[in-house]
């Protein structure tokens, strides 16, 4: 394990411990910190996450029979659009029909799926050897997502949240290091976990971060996809990514 992936990881350990404190307590604040932080995240979707699915696509085509189409991947991404957005309605029809024992015991559902979900994005860093600069824009990315991510759970059930909530999804991290470590999977399954995390991210990035039209800041949600775009684009441009 690298020291940058170390570093990150531990960045990300510490998001999820302390997210809420992260988070500044005004109004006006609270909208411009997720506005930047959604625009950061929305441009990291489109400049980063579909161009490598694209090209984790072309790259299993080497792989024999077994992808014959060009979307293989694709519909694995969707397959994680499908299970994470299925969990996330079952938890909110519970909410809605004020059935608050089931609420509470889908929402630990929840909390558990969100840990395999950090769990297969931390190995997915540690399998793609994301160094240096790069490694410094993807946690930059990466990290806002995971605030909004542990906010948002925060909101629903703080008290359970708190107590466990936010251990079981640092622990995700741990797990995610130690499998990259330990665990060596074929190139195909790599490409197939990435496409699955990718559409887990882009349906949790969609519905955390894209601020709704009455709590954006346009500015200051313009100012995170235009910036986070223009660097990322040009060291992709300078260092080949």
């Amino acid at each position: 394990m690298s020291l940058d992936v170390f570093i990150m990881g531990i960045a990300f350990i510490f998001i999820h411990l302390f997210a809420n404190e992260l988070i500044p307590s005004g109004r006006i604040q609270k909208l411009k910190w997720f506005s930047f932080s959604g625009g950061l995240a929305v441009s990291y979707v489109f400049v980063y996450v579909l161009p490598t699915l694209h090209k984790e696509q072309i790259l299993v085509k080497k792989y024999g029979d077994y992808f014959t189409m060009e979307s293989e991947l694709y519909f694995v991404g969707l397959i994680g659009v499908l299970i994470f957005y299925g969990i996330q309605k079952v938890v909110r029809n519970a909410q809605r029909n004020h059935k608050t024992n089931k609420a509470r015991a889908l929402f630990w559902l929840q909390i558990l799926f969100f840990g395999f979900y950090n769990m297969l994005v931390a190995y997915t860093v540690i399998s793609h050897d994301v160094l240096g600069v790069q490694a410094v824009f993807y946690g930059l990315a990466v990290g806002l997502h995971f605030v909004a991510v542990a906010h948002d759970l925060w909101r629903e059930y703080a008290d359970i949240y708190n107590k466990v909530g936010r251990y079981v999804l640092a622990l995700g991290i741990i797990a995610g290091w130690i499998m990259g470590v330990l665990v060596k999977v074929s190139p195909l399954t790599e490409s197939i976990i990435f496409a699955f995390i990718s559409g887990a991210m882009i349906l949790n990035v969609l519905k955390y971060e894209l601020p709704p039209d009455d709590e954006a800041h346009f500015i200051t949600f313009t100012i995170g996809v235009v910036s986070y775009t223009a660097i990322t684009m040009s060291l992709k441009f300078f260092f080949q990514w």
